[in-house]
């Protein structure tokens, strides 16, 4: 079978890879549809992301879906034709951390294309995988392979909205707009808030934001006070998400959090220095968001029951092949949102 393989920064090369063997238990899915997500473009584009680094070749891609070729002996609950999105979160299910609920947090995680460990955990943008069936959630018929393939972001921005507690009646701030600032928008309105509020520097991702739910977007680089007017009283909303990574939106947004205002950290953009005297003064409750577990099966329910649209937010679908084009589209927020490999 053919997968993409990074070696280095700007090194992706299509290979030919041994067809993995199925084992007992085990389910064999032919990927259909992967979604470039913002660490694989790091991987792509700088070799890896702050201290982890590609130090060997390995697959990239972990937001996958496709279709059950073959069932292990002693496999049950599927069969082969039904098609599914796959969880890339593999954690042992032994370590402390599983045993408490938090298998995000799992000593022995094996995440698909993550050189966060030697050796590293190979990924699925791949046209052949075999995984365990706690991995595999069917897709109804009407949800596309790219629609499943995103189940994975979409569980990342549910699994932030519920580090940030209740948020039936709350008045929402999310800043950055990516694919996973977009979701946190169509998350949050599910959870019930009644404002949603997005900030970005791009016209486009703004309109993509309004697309999928927001009741206002905000150019920030067009229009740098224009958080301003929820200053007032000392500030406005209940939640901020901040989904950018970046220090001065996390600064521009904090006047605008009510005293006792829930911040939820998601994006990943290096290290920051954080205004204590006003995470103190206001008495901000500061909460990281990494990852999820149990989230990806609510993605693909709400995916399934029509209860979501990720439609908007595909901006293309290119071949794998044509991985160099795809991932040169997928860095240029100008114009695209989330972009999909086809692997048929």
């Amino acid at each position: 079978m053919e997968a993409l393989v990074i070696h280095a920064a700007g090194d992706l090369r299509v290979e030919d890879l041994p067809t993995p063997e199925l084992g007992a238990g085990q389910i064999a899915v032919r990927v259909r549809c992967g979604g470039i997500c913002g660490s694989d473009l790091h991987y792509y584009q700088h070799g890896g992301f702050g201290t982890i680094r590609v130090k060997e070749p390995m697959v990239l891609g972990h937001e996958v879906a496709g279709v059950i070729t073959a069932l292990g002996a002693g496999t049950t609950g599927f069969a082969a034709g039904e098609r599914v999105a796959i969880s890339p979160s593999r954690p042992c299910g032994a370590c402390r951390f599983c045993q408490m609920g938090l298998q995000n947090h799992c000593l022995d995680m094996r995440y698909y294309g993550s050189a966060m460990r030697t050796p590293h955990v190979q990924g699925a943008f791949r046209q052949e995988i075999v995984i365990e069936p706690h991995q595999a959630h069917k897709l109804a018929d009407h949800v596309s392979d790219a629609e499943g393939a995103m189940a994975e972001p979409l569980s990342v921005a549910l699994h932030a909205v519920n580090r940030a507690g209740p948020l039936l009646g709350k008045r929402v701030l999310v800043t950055g707009c990516g694919p996973i600032g977009a979701m946190l928008v169509i998350a949050a309105r599910r959870a019930g808030a009644t404002q949603i509020v997005a900030t970005d520097i791009s016209a486009f991702t703004l309109r993509k934001a309004l697309a999928v739910g927001a009741d206002e977007a905000v150019d920030v680089a067009a229009a740098p006070d224009a958080l301003a007017r929820f200053t007032a009283d000392k500030g406005h909303f209940d939640v901020l998400f901040e989904a950018s990574g970046n220090e001065r939106a996390l600064r521009g947004a904090l006047d605008a959090l009510r005293p006792r205002g829930v911040l939820v950290q998601v994006g990943l953009g290096g290290e920051m220095t954080l205004p204590l005297n006003t995470i103190v003064a206001k008495e901000f409750d500061l909460r990281g968001a990494f990852r999820f577990h149990e989230e990806f099966a609510t993605a693909v329910a709400l995916l399934n029951g029509r209860l979501v649209d990720l439609k908007p937010l595909v901006s293309a679908t290119l071949p794998y092949r044509d991985a160099g084009r795809a991932f040169a589209l997928a860095a240029d927020r100008t114009q695209a949102m989330k972009v999909i490999l086809s692997f048929d």
